[in-house]
């Protein structure tokens, strides 16, 4: 991918000069316009080129993202909220220049109501932050994408993970929140009730705009209960489909299941090379149960017999916490084990969403795809909701071969689409499936762009991504 194959956004070099003056007088060493900081306020973690704002600001209260909004859009320019900057498809690049809002140090847990199984954090906070202080409530928050995301982001990205196939995604776990709007405006989407059918859900639209129409300065969060047991393991089997139909299977007999991952063979290869498992080299499936002692145990004995059904097994099942943890730390460092499959390589991750009725067929078909490209390109999946992902490794100063990624990228996207699936998941669209969206919405995404006029009439906030250029 080059610059110029992404969104343009034209650069307003007067207003930057005045918003760069007005910043750094006002947060003084709180406003940095140094090259390397501003590189990492950038997209860094794929193969999108890197476009840097012009300078970043480092806030601490929602007052300050209102301060530095107003200033941009009195001189209209960009602003880009950033977290951690863990997101995939270039949401933190900065394509006309504009101020990076670092939300880092927004980073209090401002409430947990135990009793109300909630709690209200800024968007600096990360999951495992969050996580850690809950240790003592019986609580957690489940969303866990690989990354330690900030929840700020997560939102912004509707972002999901390992546990979505039972707790849901961001949507569903976000009860309201408050935003800093074009305007300088704040907005606060709703109350800590549980349900509301009060007017339009200005959640629901803010959670997934990437910060496209205000910047999240505070979140309400649905939390749950630790389970009283979990039980988890790893089952090989013969083929993706065999797997595929093993997920399918365990989730129409109504099995709770929380966790169901699938893994094809190479991403086990560099699995168990990088985190030293010591399972097959073939597709697998990872699976976890909440519940109780007897309620685990009898889960994953019914599961055992569903995968054998399907010509799987043995399933190796455990209730002991430091094995699960293994097992789970390999999952979610599957990003890191993959590029050891080809050192020196850059990743160009993509993910797709397809009903778990197709979704042996188009993990077939990609399969198919990556061989016939020939391709290093493991999978790896939230099986359960039909979710997969694909990192393709490949050397990013070869031109040839970013060209068949990308052919690659694009086959798998529309095939997703063809299947009523989606482009993403949970990825997002940010800059890099800007192209793929009108396949798949249609006249939804001139609604979309509707929306976005009339909350955002000037195109400040974190412009050329989501919506493709008009015309």
């Amino acid at each position: 991918m080059a610059l110029s194959d992404l969104n343009p956004v034209e650069r307003n070099e007067e207003g930057i000069a005045a918003v760069l003056g007005i910043l750094k007088q006002r947060f003084g060493e709180r406003f940095q316009t140094g090259e390397a900081i501003r590189g990492q306020h950038a997209h860094t973690t794929t193969y999108i080129p890197t476009q840097a704002p012009d300078g970043v600001a480092f806030v601490e209260t929602t007052e300050e993202v209102q301060e530095i909004v107003r200033a941009c859009a009195a001189h209209r320019v960009p602003v880009i909220a950033f977290g951690v900057g863990s997101s995939l498809e270039g949401h933190t690049n900065a394509p006309g220049g504009g101020i990076s809002i670092d939300t880092s140090r927004m980073n209090r847990i401002l409430a947990v109501n135990p009793q109300d199984l909630d709690c209200t954090v800024e968007p600096g906070v990360t999951r495992e932050d969050l996580n850690r202080h809950l240790r003592d409530t019986g609580l957690f928050f489940p969303i866990d994408p690989g990354a330690n995301a900030s929840l700020g982001g997560m939102a912004a990205t509707r972002a999901s993970g390992t546990n979505a196939v039972r707790y849901g995604t961001m949507r569903e776990n976000v009860l309201s929140l408050t935003a800093v709007m074009a305007d300088g405006e704040t907005v606060t989407t709703g109350k800590r009730a549980k349900k509301s059918s009060a007017g339009y859900d200005l959640t629901r639209l803010l959670v997934g705009s990437e910060g496209t129409l205000g910047i999240i300065t505070s979140l309400t969060l649905r939390l749950q209960g630790i389970p009283q047991a979990i039980s988890g393991g790893v089952c090989p089997f013969p083929s993706l489909e065999a797997a595929c139909n093993t997920v399918i299977a365990t989730i129409q007999m109504g099995i709770p299941v929380a966790r169901i991952e699938l893994v094809n063979a190479l991403q086990m290869r560099a699995m168990k090379n990088y985190s030293k498992l010591d399972y097959p080299e073939s597709p697998c499936l990872f699976v976890e149960f909440h519940g109780s002692d007897a309620g685990v145990a009898e889960q994953a004995e019914t599961f055992g017999m569903i995968a054998e059904e399907n010509g799987g097994g043995p399933f190796l099942w455990t209730s002991v916490a430091e094995e699960r943890t293994k097992l789970w730390k390999a999952r979610h460092d599957a990003y890191w084990s993959s590029l050891t499959l080809r050192p020196g390589a850059k990743g160009l991750s993509t993910d797709v969403c397809v009903p778990i009725s197709r979704l042996a067929e188009c993990v077939t078909e990609t399969e198919a795809d990556i061989a016939e490209m020939g391709l290093v390109a493991p999978i790896v999946g939230h099986a359960g909701d039909g979710n997969f992902h694909v990192l393709v490794l490949m050397d990013v100063d070869n031109p040839a071969e970013i060209a068949l990624a990308e052919k690659f990228v694009a086959r798998l996207n529309m095939r997703a689409i063809a299947m009523e699936g989606t482009c993403t998941g949970e990825h997002g669209i940010g800059q890099g499936k800007v192209g793929f969206l009108r396949h798949e919405l249609g006249h939804g995404v001139d609604v979309m762009r509707t929306i976005k006029q009339a909350l955002d009439p000037l195109n400040i906030m974190n412009p050329g991504k989501i919506l493709p250029a008009a015309g």
